[in-house]
């Protein structure tokens, strides 16, 4: 396929931008983070994101969505990362409607058509350390009774403090579950922190948390598929909005370039910079193609989605990363004032290039699915 969008999708573009731009855009960002806002995100936008049917894109027409494809959730997701838009659309409507879909079943039946309607709010709750490693899961799911017991403790799960579910991944039976937990759950507790780009994380506890049979996603023991679908997903989603990140850097610095004057010159009339800005322009444009082949493999349901996913995550994490430390260079000193924008999208950087592994994880996977 080729590396550009349809008819359908530019139109998508059209008219999110503009939507986006408006409605959340960097000034956004800073309120909620000035009124030390306890949620995360603003409920007033996210029922208008429900507005324009946003959180059910992914979600199957037989449940109230749209039935559209990663491609057009990363339209959004890069234009929330363009404007650093808080937003639970990557966690809620992509990684969850990613994992319910694949899984099917009851909990699909329960919470894709809450999730289309705007009625709720899904966390994530995979990893357990300071680094993305979901390999190495300790979380336990104990037969009691008709169901289970969970046990264990995740770390920084976006919205775990206002989600209405979180999927829980554990272990049971040998192998790896996925578990749809209600927020009221009795012995499920969040600790929400403030992390570098403003966002709330939680540490989240299971201290003997009761769930009936019926809250497993999928099969017992047999969640690797499903935790592959959800880890897919959100990688390329946070992959997309990594590109939103760095355009936004790029365009927000190139604009900086043709207005600031020293020496009595503009400074983007210095051919080093010029060339710095060039260099930028062409690793952001191989992120993006990056991007969209994995997300065009993900929605072909291709077998080399898997490799392409990672390499999108490391390209789109290099990428991003020379954005804004470009930004921050080229601005000069007042780029590293709070008066300035592009300082918050080092910081969104930072807290994305860590979500759902690293760029070293990610090369580190290419190369093991390579066979180094």
């Amino acid at each position: 396929m080729p590396l550009y969008h349809n008819d359908d999708q530019a139109m998508l573009k059209d008219s999110i931008a503009p939507f986006v731009a408006e409605k959340a855009p960097v000034s956004h960002l800073r309120q909620l983070r000035d009124s030390a806002d306890a949620t995360g995100f603003s409920r007033d936008l996210w029922a208008q994101f429900l507005e324009m049917g946003l959180p059910g894109m992914l979600v199957p027409e037989e449940h109230g969505g749209l039935g559209m494809g990663h491609l057009e959730a990363g339209i959004v997701l890069e234009e929330i990362g363009r404007n650093l838009t808080p937003s639970p659309f990557l966690s809620t409507s992509v990684g969850a409607v990613a994992a319910l879909a694949k899984a099917g079943g009851t909990q699909a039946a329960r919470w894709l058509p809450a999730i289309a309607a705007g009625e709720a709010i899904v966390a994530l709750a995979i990893d357990e350390g300071a680094k993305h490693r979901p390999d190495r899961i300790q979380a336990t799911a104990t037969r009691s009774g008709n169901g289970f017991r969970l046990d264990g403790k995740k770390s920084f799960v976006l919205h775990g403090h206002v989600a209405d579910m979180n999927i829980v991944a554990a272990k049971a039976d040998g192998g790896i579950t996925l578990f749809a937990v209600p927020k009221d759950a009795k012995g499920l507790t969040a600790d929400p922190r403030r992390l570098v780009d403003s966002s709330l994380a939680s540490h989240v506890t299971l201290d003997g948390v009761e769930v009936d049979a019926d809250a497993v996603i999928g099969e017992v023991g047999a969640g690797d598929a499903i935790l592959e679908a959800l880890l897919a997903a959100t990688r390329t989603g946070a992959a997309a909005e990594m590109v939103g990140v760095g355009q936004g850097a790029m365009d927000m610095t190139i604009t900086y370039l043709k207005e600031r004057k020293q020496f009595g010159r503009l400074i983007g009339e210095f051919q080093a910079l010029q060339h710095r800005a060039a260099h930028l322009y062409g690793e952001m444009e191989v992120a993006r193609a990056s991007v969209m082949k994995a997300q065009q493999l993900l929605d072909e349901g291709s077998a080399g989605a898997k490799l392409m996913v990672s390499v999108a995550k490391a390209k789109a994490g290099r990428a991003a990363g020379l954005a804004v430390r470009e930004g921050v260079q080229m601005h000069g000193g007042i780029g590293m004032t709070d008066e300035y924008d592009i300082g918050l999208y080092m910081k969104r950087d930072r807290t994305l290039a860590e979500y759902m592994g690293d760029v070293h994880y990610h090369i580190d996977q290419v190369a093991r699915m390579n066979g180094y």
